[in-house]
């Protein structure tokens, strides 16, 4: 008997969600600005604060002329209710009495409301660029301004992220501050739901290196039973990441330039799978739930509940409390898991679609020195300080060795053969076509993929063709500028 049916969908409760996500509130609330830690976080244990504080001796010691630092986003960089402070923002408190404060808005007008501050000249300091959707574009409007004048992308202190910092290059400055490339996505399962059904074990079939599309498609195809509200797959984001484990991104950045891989052949293979699970109706029925995904469409709902057997999203969504995360099961018990999305059967590589760990510095910040401090504490803490995220995650977090284990080793892939997807982020024209298009048409829409390349591969080069040549007369003006 599927275990589903051991529990009612109305036990779910809605983990709070993080930042990071691809989905916000799209309410019109008026920006305000918190400043203060929030009264439930986790304090960190005096030990591990102590470790923090000799590491950050290898960075400058100075006095910061403004020690508060505005953060412009639709989520609060603060830690919240039942989460730890995390190593970077410590040793940012610690080394420089430094303060974040968020500066409020919405997900669905955050770049309308980021555009109009500093066209006033009233710009906040940093923006994230977790969401990959910020740059080129970003940059070609400008948004964003370079980051070299007050980080040294080139010390020592910032060699461990190099590779990723010079992919997001735009008129020879880097505009991304980021520690290192992050998984966008990993496909979260619930042990109970896996072990009542009779299936292999995801982790074991990765570690195994079995864990392909074609045995993902078996597992996801036998689970479904519509008739019984139960469904292989959820969550906003499947269609993206099962394409993208292909290893090519929709829209990619290669030597300066904006490419198209609509045409190429392993993104077909992709999108024929996904058109196959459309088929099969693997995919939590939307329609039936107003255009969303189960619950709020950013938490686990469904697996926590032995609903749904797969939900790809971030690692955010899981690094969290253990009251924050019930939706995808009880994490004490061990029934919260994870892998990478699956490879292609005739591929040895686990590719992972990622984003850059790490932030923008906006235009006419007022503060960019506080920002780069705050940043080179992110860095020091990522590289010197990674075991007590570890320590925060297992105590805290109350996370198991295998979900560390596992966390590690994706991280690892992540940053061997990471795949960056400009889909979203190159132009507002461009991305209305991707979204709307292209990115969901196999799963949700009734055309083939060939029907969907050749209805849309002229105009997305044009808008890929605009933005090149933009980047080309920037590239010009920099060379005459030397």
């Amino acid at each position: 008997m599927k275990a589903y049916k051991k529990i009612t969908a109305g036990l779910c409760a809605a983990m709070l969600c993080l930042g990071m996500a691809g989905c916000g509130s799209s309410s019109s609330d008026d920006k305000k600005s918190e400043t203060t830690s929030k009264a439930n976080e986790i304090t960190m244990k005096e030990e591990d604060k102590q470790q923090l504080e000799e590491t950050s001796s290898k960075l400058e010691d100075k006095e910061l002329e403004n020690k508060t630092i505005k953060f412009f986003s639709h989520w609060d960089m603060n830690p919240g209710d039942g989460q730890v402070v995390p190593p970077g923002i410590q040793m940012f408190r610690d080394k420089y009495d430094g303060k974040i404060e968020w500066v409020q808005t919405t997900w669905d007008n955050r770049y309308d409301d980021l555009a109009a501050l500093v066209m006033a000249n009233d710009s906040p300091d940093y923006f994230s660029a977790g969401d990959m959707d910020g740059f080129p574009k970003g940059a070609i409007k400008g948004m964003f301004q370079p980051i070299d004048d007050y980080i040294d992308v080139n010390s020592d202190l910032w060699a461990p992220a190099k590779n990723v910092l010079d992919g997001f290059l735009f008129d020879g400055g880097h505009y991304v501050a980021a520690t290192g490339a992050y998984p966008h996505y990993v496909c979260v399962y619930n042990t109970t739901t896996i072990s009542e059904n009779g299936y292999e074990d995801p982790a074991e079939l990765f570690h195994n290196d079995e864990w392909t599309w074609s045995k993902f498609t078996e597992m996801v195809e036998d689970f479904t039973d519509p008739e019984n509200d139960v469904y292989g797959l959820d969550g906003w984001w499947y269609p993206y990441a099962l394409s993208n484990s292909c290893g090519k991104p929709f829209i990619g950045l290669e030597n300066g330039k904006l490419v198209s891989n609509l045409e190429d052949p392993n993104l077909a293979k992709a999108q024929n799978m996904l058109e196959e699970l459309r088929k099969h109706k693997v995919g939590f029925d939307r329609a039936s739930n107003g255009g969303s995904t189960r619950g709020d469409g950013t938490t686990g709902n469904g697996l926590g509940t032995y609903q749904t057997l797969f939900i790809p999203v971030g690692l955010w969504g899981i690094e969290n409390s253990p009251e924050n995360v019930t939706a995808f099961g009880d994490v004490e018990a061990g029934e919260i898991m994870f892998v990478p999305m699956p490879r292609m059967d005739d591929s040895d590589t686990y590719y992972v679609t990622c984003r850059p760990d790490g932030f923008f510095l906006v235009k006419n910040a007022p503060n960019p020195e506080g920002f780069a401090a705050l940043m080179n504490c992110q860095m020091l803490a990522a590289s010197d300080a990674k075991e007590i995220t570890v320590k925060q995650l297992k105590d805290d977090y109350k996370w198991n060795d295998d979900m560390i284990a596992m966390r590690q080793e994706i991280l690892d892939l992540a940053n061997a053969h990471p795949i960056f997807d400009f889909s979203e982020a190159v132009s507002a024209e461009l991305q209305n076509v991707m979204v709307q298009q292209v990115m969901n048409a196999t799963s949700f829409g009734e055309d083939p993929w060939s029907t969907v390349v050749e209805s849309n591969k002229d105009q997305v080069d044009f808008y890929l063709d605009e933005a090149n040549q933009k980047i080309d007369v920037d590239a010009e003006k920099a060379k005459d500028a030397e």
